[in-house]
């Protein structure tokens, strides 16, 4: 396939479409999601309730009060005796306002101590670091000899704690994954945490939630929820060595790979290396036809990211991605 098909497949794909799984704030998967949800729902219903008793209550006063038409003639006396059923009800609305008032920030304590007393018995630490505008991820950050890199992607095992430690390279950022808990901000020179457990197996989809620049709104990641086997299978292929190319079309794609300037900046760790499910924070699903774009004109797709495009031939470009496809 020439250059210009793998173009023409990557830009008739929607770059925000499919890369990555809608974000829901209404579906909890996490303990801790699941406060929020209902703190939202409490303050939701108390709202819907207190919106109804104001419009009905312009209503009744509306079709209550007197008529009257050109012709009638002034009568200040009203003006001048007490209302006191008026009175009345504006002393009972006030109490129930302050009631209510009072019993929504109870609940908004009440959420806030809940999100802070998760057990973190068998956490597993993260390292996330916010850039313009992709997500470097380290695994296992406690432990420095077992630490590895991914970009993006963020995997935890279903059921345990994951204690995430926020920093930002550049400008402000947040961390958002709405289907597992609420945002926290990236602040250049401080260090955040959150922490957050996940109690269903799925994939989940984060964004930065602070604008942060041109790309701001193609900074997302994804969270992958995964059984604990399946996770620590992962975990030991992210700590292996990559399995050396045996095809002829993989050989050559490793030595273009090696000798151009795509080792500046990326590292083959381990044999999942390229097995990530988006492109570009998000943007692109990982395709074989997406890849090639990515690769050759990534300007195109998300204007003012750092890397620069590529000039490949088409034998060394097919070649690349061989190779590429081969590490997962």
């Amino acid at each position: 396939m020439r250059v210009r098909g793998f173009m023409s497949l990557v830009f008739a794909v929607p770059l925000a479409a499919a890369a990555a799984p809608f974000q829901d704030a209404l579906k909890p998967a996490g303990i801790q999601a699941e406060h929020i949800h209902l703190l939202w729902e409490i303050l939701l219903w108390t709202c819907t309730a207190v919106f109804i008793a104001v419009v009905g209550a312009c209503g009744l006063a509306l079709w209550r009060a007197p008529r009257a038409t050109e012709n009638t003639p002034a009568d200040a006396a009203v003006s001048k005796e007490p209302e006191r059923p008026l009175m009345r009800a504006v002393v009972i609305s006030s109490a129930i306002s302050i009631v209510g008032l009072v019993a929504l920030a109870i609940a908004s304590v009440l959420t806030d101590r809940a999100l802070a007393m998760l057990p973190l018995n068998e956490g597993i630490a993260i390292q996330v670091t916010a850039n313009q505008w992709w997500w470097d991820i380290k695994s296992d950050a406690d432990q420095p000899s077992k630490m590895f890199t991914t970009a993006n992607e963020l995997h935890i095992p279903v059921g345990r704690p994951v204690i995430v430690q926020l920093d930002s390279r550049d400008v402000i950022h947040s961390f958002w994954v709405p289907n597992l808990h609420g945002k926290k901000d990236l602040i250049p020179g401080r260090t955040a945490t959150i922490r957050f457990r996940a109690d269903k197996p799925g994939i989940y989809r984060g964004q930065c939630a602070e604008f942060c620049g041109y790309q701001h709104a193609k900074m997302a990641f994804l969270v992958v929820a995964e059984p604990p086997d399946q996770y620590e299978k992962w975990v030991a292929a992210q700590r292996s060595s990559a399995q050396p190319p045996t095809t002829d079309g993989a050989k050559r794609g490793e030595t273009v790979f090696m000798n151009s300037t795509c080792i500046m900046c990326h590292t083959v760790q381990g044999t999942l290396a390229l097995g990530r499910l988006t492109l570009a924070a998000g943007t692109l699903a990982n395709t074989r036809g997406n890849l090639a774009g990515w690769i050759l004109d990534p300007q195109n797709v998300k204007p003012g990211a750092n890397m620069p495009s590529h000039s490949f031939a088409s034998e060394d470009l097919n070649a690349l991605l061989d190779y590429l496809e081969s590490l997962k």
